[in-house]
């Protein structure tokens, strides 16, 4: 288990790839009801874990193809003690979900041929839903959720654990000192909605900043998710200080609002090659951005695009 921050490849300067909108594939592309979203409790049988295992490898094809890194996040961004509630299942369940995720995942790096480094991530959600500021928490009160979850992720190989989709500061910091006290790194991402502010209004700069302070900047970095980069690329201020925690960005194929990607009945994939080209002027904004991958809409065919516009190696 590698819990340094030094130690994180991605803070060095190596490009990773990452994988693209699991949820989104699986249940557009694959046919399988994720109800309440979750991916995780497909690592019950072992169809479900084929599934998820090809998910991951076609993902990995590209790294290996392009000689790249990369960062392999766990399916368990559902995985918490209220999600698993509705879920049926109880704190035994989701200890054993949360392990055996990262298992496989341990698994699928050990045989990996060609991509170089891989780093694993233990994937964390909001305890609510990740378009809205629903679930008011003090930080403390989202530490207390987020630590029974990342607990877990301590005694497994992770190298860092991923907050996806966070809507408030408040949640992000719990986060952090969840983290940090367990001995773990951690990343925040926050999404955005079509105006570059976070769902509860915070400005994304001011959100960052913020979280800093809260924290006294024990985060490993910052990412934003879930949103297509022309929403939230004007609140990039060029020069901004803050620009430089943004290591990582996974944005959805779609121009849509949370709203209208809540309601549709189809999934919008948006172009590909647009979107690598997208990836490549953010890589101009943010000079320490070296994690890539997607997120709602996305799938392989988006993430080979990124990598060949922002590594330029030929094509897979």
């Amino acid at each position: 288990m590698t819990n340094s921050q030094n130690t994180l490849p991605q803070l060095n300067g190596t490009m990773l790839l990452t994988d693209s909108g699991l949820e989104t594939t699986l249940i557009f592309h694959d046919g399988i009801d994720l109800p309440c979203f979750a991916a995780y409790p497909l690592m019950n049988t072992p169809d479900g874990r084929a599934v998820l295992h090809d998910y991951y490898a076609r993902h990995l094809a590209i790294a290996s193809e392009r000689k790249a890194g990369f960062l392999l996040e766990s399916p368990t961004w559902r995985a918490s003690r209220d999600w698993g509630a509705q879920l049926g299942h109880g704190p035994e369940d989701l200890a054993r979900f949360n392990r055996d995720a990262i298992a496989m995942l341990a698994g699928l790096r050990r045989t990996a041929i060609g991509a170089d480094p891989i780093v694993i991530s233990g994937n964390i959600g909001p305890r609510g839903d990740g378009y809205r500021a629903d679930t008011a928490m003090t930080a403390d009160e989202a530490q207390h959720y987020h630590a029974e979850q990342i607990g877990w992720f301590a005694e497994t190989e992770v190298d860092l654990v991923t907050a996806v989709t966070l809507s408030t500061v408040a949640e992000a910091a719990g986060v952090i000192r969840a983290a940090a006290q367990a001995g773990l790194s951690a990343v925040v991402s926050f999404t955005t909605e079509t105006d570059g502010c976070l769902p509860d209004g915070t400005e994304l700069g001011h959100a960052i900043t913020q979280t800093d302070d809260l924290t006294d900047g024990a985060a490993a970095y910052f990412m934003v998710n879930c949103a297509h980069p022309d929403h939230f690329r004007p609140a990039l201020e060029v020069g901004s200080d803050w620009l430089t925690r943004i290591v990582g960005i996974r944005a959805n194929a779609s121009r849509m609002s949370h709203a209208e990607l809540d309601d549709a009945a189809e999934l919008d994939p948006g172009d590909p090659v647009e979107l690598g080209h997208d990836y490549r002027d953010l890589r101009q904004i943010l000079p320490n951005l070296t994690v890539i991958g997607g997120c709602c809409g996305t799938d392989h065919r988006h993430i080979d695009a990124m990598a060949e516009c922002c590594l330029g190696h030929a094509a897979v």
